[in-house]
């Protein structure tokens, strides 16, 4: 319990938590300097190295640890209840990223040793290709049939019939009309005739008249 705590002025600082590995680090460092007052290593969470308070939700008991290797357990509060809780999110986002690892490791060694085949240098294969050959005096067209727009594969016309690529049958002439005149097998129509000559002046030449 927090509140069975007695003791003196509290330290206070700044708390970070890196990583190394699968290992996190509870660092307690000044918040001026950065000098390292304490540092709990932490290999699985929930666990003996971190342990949450009965009586409150902002209150821990960790296990510091020395470069000696002695240890000592201490406890640490935060005012605000919001760092408390990303204190825990940190904490867990950190093993569950282990936990990842260590299932896809175990799902590599699951599936064995991958298969290499490809080439080793100086590797050669033998196909035989005979039977793909084509024969001599061999009937039919080997030829692959032409591609149509969309990808779609063109039929051969059917036996007797005639390809696409030839005229049709030239239809027969135009009829003849009665009267009417036909040219170049097309229809005309009767030109107009050429205007008469213009008739003599009834009235002379003006130029010769007198007045």
């Amino acid at each position: 319990r927090a509140a069975e705590w007695q003791g003196g002025q509290p330290w206070g600082g700044r708390l970070r938590i890196p990583a190394r590995g699968s290992t996190a680090f509870i660092r307690l460092e000044d918040k001026s300097s950065g000098e390292l007052f304490a540092q709990a290593p932490v290999e699985q969470f929930p666990g003996i190295a971190v342990e949450s308070v009965t009586d409150s939700s902002r209150y821990f008991v960790i296990r510091v640890e020395d470069e000696n290797g002695r240890r000592a357990f201490i406890g640490v509060g935060f005012a605000d209840r919001g760092d408390a809780f990303d204190f825990n999110v940190a904490l867990q986002d950190h093993f569950k990223w282990v936990r990842q690892q260590s299932e896809l490791a175990r799902q590599d060694l699951d599936q064995g040793p991958k298969l290499d085949l490809g080439f080793k240098e100086g590797q050669t294969i033998k196909l035989n290709i005979a039977n793909m050959k084509k024969k001599e005096g061999a009937t039919g067209n080997t030829r692959p049939r032409p591609a149509g727009p969309g990808g779609l594969t063109l039929l051969p016309p059917p036996p007797g019939g005639k390809s696409c690529g030839e005229r049709p049958p030239s239809l027969p002439g135009p009829a003849r009309l009665p009267g009417t005149p036909i040219t170049d097998s097309v229809l005309s129509w009767p030109q107009p005739s050429a205007p008469a000559a213009p008739a003599a002046d009834a009235w002379g030449d003006f130029a010769k008249a007198s007045g």
